[in-house]
């Protein structure tokens, strides 16, 4: 078993704590140490981030070619097609890049992120596929939320069938743009829509999202995408109410500069309870996301309140130092934490 250097030392550590206390005998300790090995560099994630960079150095790639007049020219030339063609050709290619992505799964399961980079080039063609469809049923209506809708449907159906969050986070991504669009088209594109700006709409969605994957959760069929709709759901609810801890529900922005920051300061408290009852729940329910990202954006809303009150009125020298003291505080507290987590467990 290969593993890098801190997982091989938490396994090893396992190993000895199992011998010393009568779990294991010493020879079966011996045994179970020689099957470790450990990697000098992690090539699992150097795999996870080429993979990345070489779908972003393709896009870019894309957008280069048709940032270029003479490529434009040549490539009108080469597609002058109707948009349907487009669409059906499009179409077709994500279909085979699918197929290419299952098959690739079936007979090497472990090439997880060779097999996910195939499945994204399959999204990018399904998103030219529905963009060309667009354009072939355009009716000036600007009514373009509907292809947003269209995706939705796609992608969550391919990430049901398929089995793979990576589409499912699509999925996701296009119904919020859906709502978001659709919200602003039925508003005729104004600030408002029944009484709610862009930032208060998307913490209502990104709320009812994580409900949904938190009441979901052992659902047979949606357990596999659990972790991935409560993080876009968490997503989409913190960072919306970052967005109104410090704008609030203002969509001018004349009106907002002539608004007290303390007459915005409730929507920081709301910030702040939802922050505290997401560490509530994962500490509960022993939940590292929902606790992980209560305390994320808790230290995000007291620090913006802190850029707030004090980046005008406090000297620069000061506030910078106020500034470092308190993470060194907070970073004093976590290694002090850490260090009483190691001694309980040296006890045991």
């Amino acid at each position: 078993m290969k593993l890098p250097r801190k997982q091989a030392a938490i396994v090893y550590e396992a190993i000895e704590r199992w011998k010393q206390d009568g779990v294991i005998p010493e020879a079966q300790a011996v045994t179970l140490a020689a099957t470790v090995e450990v990697q000098s560099f992690d090539w699992r994630r150097l795999a996870k981030y080429s993979f990345w960079i070489a779908l972003f150095s393709i896009v870019s790639s894309v957008s280069a070619a048709l940032s270029d007049r003479a490529l434009m020219n040549l490539l009108e030339v080469l597609f002058n097609t109707p948009p349907m063609a487009k669409c059906i050709v499009l179409t077709l290619a994500a279909a085979g890049l699918y197929r290419w992505g299952v098959t690739r799964r079936t007979h090497a399961p472990d090439k997880i992120y060779r097999n996910e980079a195939v499945f994204f080039l399959g999204v990018l063609a399904t998103a030219g596929a529905i963009a060309q469809l667009g354009v072939a049923f355009d009716t000036g209506s600007g009514h373009f939320s509907l292809l947003l809708l269209l995706s939705f449907l796609v992608y969550a159906g391919l990430g049901l069938v398929l089995e793979s969050n990576l589409i499912w986070l699509f999925a996701l991504a296009s119904l919020g743009g859906w709502m978001g669009t659709e919200s602003g088209y039925m508003s005729g594109w104004g600030a408002y829509y029944l009484g709610m700006n862009y930032p208060l709409r998307f913490v209502l969605f990104g709320a009812l999202l994580t409900g949904c994957a938190l009441a979901l959760e052992h659902h047979p069929i949606a357990h596999r995408f659990f972790r991935a709709t409560l993080a876009m759901g968490l997503l989409y609810l913190f960072i919306s109410l970052w967005i109104m801890s410090i704008f609030g529900n203002y969509g001018d922005m004349r009106q907002w500069e002539r608004v007290k920051q303390i007459e915005l300061f409730h929507w920081s408290i709301i910030f702040g309870a939802v922050a505290c009852g997401a560490i509530y729940h994962g500490l509960k329910y022993d939940n590292d996301m929902t606790k992980g990202f209560g305390l994320t954006f808790l230290g995000i809303n007291l620090y913006t309140r802190f850029f707030e009150l004090f980046w005008n009125a406090l000297h620069k020298a000061l506030f910078f130092a106020l500034l470092g003291l308190s993470f060194w505080y907070i970073g004093s507290k976590a290694e002090t934490i850490w260090n009483l987590g190691k001694q309980d467990a040296d006890r045991r």
